[in-house]
């Protein structure tokens, strides 16, 4: 729980909180009307509670299950001898790490978070490492399945989607340290503690496991993971309906037509499409840093704040209107993994971490990440399409 503090009952910000909320959903009623903003909004969030977080609690269940059977049967333990060597120096963290980078890659990026409620997987973790797992396993969110998909848009995309997913593991490096920074800062560890507990690590040569049999402690593992699992889908639900209710309302368009007039029909998903208008705008940033040769490319990434799922969506759409080529490609496989739902997720992972208070630096970090990750996907794909 975050801590509470007192403050003047009716202040300056009281006000301007007002102003903000006045303006925007007068601007989005203008649009829409009332009645069917609200019925927008209502659709949007009941869609989301369905298709979404049912759909990452069933992964995560099934994640918690199967990492609760790595644990208890020593092969976290190994992978976290075998892999420590680099993933030290790389992320600055355990080699243990990386069985949340593949778990989140296979499923979803919540599913790390049954990873860190084992206690046969963090005990490998120091108190500062913990948090960072959030921006390590949002990085890789839905990688395989946005991987797969990108690559099968088009005949020759594969390459470029390989490049996305380099891209994502840089942003996921630049995310995780500058996570581990203010980390740091916020449980007061220095340079001497680091070295210090290091020297005192013993992992690698005991771990606790259950009582009874092999299948005895199989099934009480996989129990227990997966209770995990249903605890972290209920932790999510306010992040997710209320961050990506926002995110789509700003973001898509009416899903109605007649006559070549496009009107609202009050279901799922529609919204004012602000969030492309604006994208307008900075097309002279966005073609030097990431290649788009169209503002409307800006809205996949910006989607897949909220939804890397709904983003997916979009791609059909901008390919058959020859809005996207294979760089985008790239930059869209790079930022909708690095950032797959970050906004939408982050603070129901950041809460099951218990550590809310550092959801704003986990934001910031990972949104740095999420660009690297954009930028290095673009100038890999220029570099290699030079080969190809």
């Amino acid at each position: 729980m975050s801590s509470l503090r007192t403050k003047k009952a009716v202040s300056t910000e009281t006000f301007v909180f007002l102003i903000l909320l006045v303006v925007g959903f007068g601007y989005v009623a203008n649009i829409m009307t009332l009645p069917k903003m609200f019925e927008v909004i209502m659709a949007t969030s009941h869609a989301l509670l369905l298709d979404t977080v049912f759909f990452i609690m069933a992964i995560a269940v099934l994640a918690g299950a199967f990492s609760s059977l790595m644990s208890e049967f020593g092969v976290v333990a190994l992978i976290n001898k075998v892999i420590s060597p680099v993933m030290k120096p790389v992320y600055g963290l355990p080699g243990a790490a990386s069985i949340g980078a593949i778990t989140t890659f296979l499923s979803d990026n919540p599913a790390i978070i049954s990873l860190a409620k084992d206690k046969g997987f963090s005990k490998y973790f120091k108190n500062y490492q913990t948090p960072a797992l959030c921006n390590l396993g949002t990085a890789f969110g839905m990688g395989l399945i946005l991987t797969v998909f990108m690559s099968t848009q088009g005949d020759n995309f594969g390459v470029p989607a390989a490049m996305g997913v380099l891209g994502a593991v840089i942003g996921s490096i630049v995310s995780v340290r500058i996570m581990l920074h203010f980390t740091k800062k916020y449980y007061g560890v220095s340079k001497e503690d680091i070295k210090a507990m290091d020297s005192e690590e013993d992992f690698g040569h005991v771990r606790e496991i259950r009582d009874g049999n092999a299948l005895e402690r199989a099934l009480e593992a996989m129990l227990e993971g997966g209770k995990n699992g249903v605890d972290l889908g209920l932790s999510i639900i306010p992040g997710v309906l209320i961050i990506c209710t926002i995110v789509m309302l700003l973001t898509f368009g009416p899903a109605g037509s007649e006559n070549g007039v496009a009107f609202y029909k009050g279901v799922a998903f529609e919204g004012v499409e602000l969030l492309p208008k604006l994208g307008v705008y900075i097309q002279p940033i966005l073609k030097p840093l990431f290649g788009f040769t169209s503002a409307e490319a800006i809205a996949f990434p910006i989607t897949s704040l909220g939804a890397v799922g709904a983003a997916m969506s979009l791609v059909p759409k901008f390919l058959a209107e020859g809005l996207i080529g294979a760089n985008e490609i790239a930059v869209f496989t790079a930022m909708g993994m690095c950032w797959s739902g970050y906004l939408s997720t982050h603070v129901g992972m950041m809460d099951a971490l218990n550590v809310r208070q550092l959801v704003n630096k986990a934001i910031l970090s990972h949104t740095i990440g999420g660009l690297v990750a954009g930028i290095s996907a673009h100038y890999l794909y220029v570099l290699v399409s030079q080969f190809i």
